[in-house]
């Protein structure tokens, strides 16, 4: 468990620990005397019950664990409860030689089926010879001090998923989905809908053909949004037009890079493929989830820092954003070295300045080169015909 959630669960437990070891202890004081009388017993519980008011049973267990009253609730009390077993209860797996006093971790209750926490004070004699146990339980849901938002620590972690869908990994290849051959439609009608229309959080389901996107305007209810409406602009409509949010921890300028990597995950490779993945732009935190059924989620500067390399094991890597350079470069070198290189190219003969693209890329670069030879080709034959 992470180590802030360990700590708002610890601050919770010591409220409740501060509020409950000196009543527990002056009851249990309180009862040594009638140890032997039921009635008596269940009596002093019933005056105790409003000092406890937010716990849901009191009770009273011989120094066995067998129940010897009662469960006492706020305004009755259960007979049926009477010579329960209570032994084998997660509240009695405790070292009581030493102590007087424990609150078990959280439990699901055998008979209400609801997460629980009991707080145990052992009863001595004079002779500090144990006597029995009183016991006192909590519904997580009505208890005191757990008020308090936990706030979740925005930082990488990595979620394994499902064993057998690893297992069958390289068994399977990526399907082209109906997103994946509209993505860029895609990505541009989503980050019109995130810059202008206020969405705050959408998620991209690649291999489905499907996003969801949450509104801040109603951030309740999610909306789905098949291909047919994601393949037309005029969705935007149906949204208000609303400015970028100033809660936003990721720069609008930052959405179309987030995308691009997320183009090239699912791309760059036909067995491991990104198979969702998502975007809050208020809590700044990006989510994948791959083929393999792994997940990660990340801030997004992380994300955009780390690259494709980290990804796919390269090294260096080349952003997105500068592959116009890589194109402007082979283009230098002259066209009969650009014909050479998209032959080569097609014949999975790997040019150096491809050395740290992914195969995707490398596509639409070279398919980016072949138009511009095209049109050169074109221009020639058109001032050749001039002539």
């Amino acid at each position: 468990m992470r180590t802030i959630l360990q700590k708002t669960i610890s601050a919770q437990r010591k409220i409740l620990v501060d509020l409950l070891k000196q009543p527990l202890s002056q009851l249990a004081s309180e009862l040594l005397p009638d140890i032997s009388n039921a009635a008596r017993l269940e009596s002093h519980l019933h005056k105790a019950f409003p000092v406890f008011q937010h716990c849901k049973y009191l009770y009273v267990m011989d120094h066995q664990g067998i129940q010897i009253t009662q469960t006492i609730l706020a305004d009755s009390s259960e007979p049926k409860s009477l010579g329960r077993d209570r032994s084998k209860r997660p509240y009695m797996q405790f070292d009581f030689t030493a102590n007087k006093f424990s609150l078990s971790e959280a439990y699901i209750s055998k008979h209400n089926k609801r997460p629980s926490v009991t707080a145990i004070h052992v009863i001595r004699d004079s002779q500090e010879m144990l006597v029995g146990f009183l016991g006192v339980d909590y519904d997580l849901r009505e208890l005191p001090g757990t008020n308090h938002l936990y706030k979740e620590n925005y930082k990488w972690q990595q979620i394994k998923g499902d064993p057998a869908i690893r297992s069958g990994l390289f068994a399977q290849q990526r399907t082209q989905s109906d997103m994946d051959n509209h993505i860029d439609n895609v990505f541009s009608l989503m980050q019109a809908l995130i810059c202008e229309h206020g969405i705050f959080h959408g998620k991209f389901h690649f291999s489905s053909s499907r996003t969801t996107i949450w509104l801040l305007d109603d951030p309740y209810n999610y909306r789905l949004l098949s291909m047919d409406e994601l393949n037309d602009p005029d969705i935007c409509l149906a949204y208000p037009r609303h400015s970028y949010s100033k809660l936003a921890r990721v720069p609008e300028s930052a959405i179309p890079k987030i995308f691009e990597y997320f183009r090239q995950l699912r791309f760059a490779d036909e067995t491991i493929y990104l198979r969702a993945g998502s975007i809050n732009i208020i809590n700044g935190m990006i989510s994948l989830n791959f083929s393999c059924d792994g997940s990660h989620y990340l801030p997004y500067q992380e994300f955009l820092d780390k690259g494709m390399g980290f990804w796919f094991g390269t090294e260096e890597e080349v952003d997105p954003f500068q592959y116009d350079e890589v194109i402007e470069s082979i283009c230098g070198k002259g066209c009969e070295y650009v014909y050479n290189f998209i032959n080569q190219h097609r014949q999975d003969n790997n040019a150096e300045e491809f050395a740290n693209i992914p195969q995707i890329e490398q596509d639409k670069i070279v398919k980016e080169l072949e138009t511009i030879m095209q049109v050169y080709a074109n221009k020639c034959t058109l001032e050749n015909n001039q002539e």
